[in-house]
């Protein structure tokens, strides 16, 4: 079992300072001019982060052709507390020469329901998640695709939802 360690230490009224079991240094607090990260920010971050790198690794094993790859996330955060993220919509945005949307749209897929840890917490608790794309195809046959691939959580198991 892979245990994740990190130790946080006050550096003022509301910014602590964590040093991670990997000896990484993150900044927690609401001064973002001077560097400090929103905890919730951090989340909805790593989970458009998590996926990326699971999408890019199948999709090179797929041995897919990408020019450019981004991931864009927006969170909902509900206003009562616990103030949760209710909804997450991420969306795929790749372009390359022999990249497909097949390709694409299963790397996705696999990404949500299998790979992807923080997609698998984030789902199993209050957070339901859009998994989304766009495609541009640069080849000699241009083209340009968009959609949903699926949607995991709230309150579900992240396997329960392949098929």
């Amino acid at each position: 079992m892979r245990h994740r360690t990190a130790v946080l230490t006050r550096r003022g009224r509301e910014s602590f300072a964590a040093v991670t079991g990997t000896g990484r240094t993150i900044v927690f607090g609401d001064a973002a001019a001077d560097g400090e990260h929103s905890p919730v920010e951090l989340v909805a971050t790593a989970l458009a982060a998590c996926t990326a790198m699971d999408v890019a690794a199948i999709l090179d094993k797929k041995r897919q052709v990408v020019e450019t790859y981004s991931v864009s996330v927006d969170a909902a955060q509900r206003e009562e507390y616990p103030q949760v993220l209710t909804r997450i919509r991420l969306v795929h945005d790749v372009a390359g020469p022999d990249v497909t949307e097949t390709a694409l749209r299963r790397s996705i897929e696999l990404s949500a329901t299998k790979y992807c840890p923080v997609n698998a917490m984030l789902s199993a608790g209050a957070t339901e998640i859009i998994h989304a794309f766009r495609i541009r195809g640069t080849g000699l046959i241009p083209f340009e695709a968009e959609g949903e691939v699926l949607v995991t959580g709230p309150f579900r198991r992240p396997d329960a939802v392949a098929g």
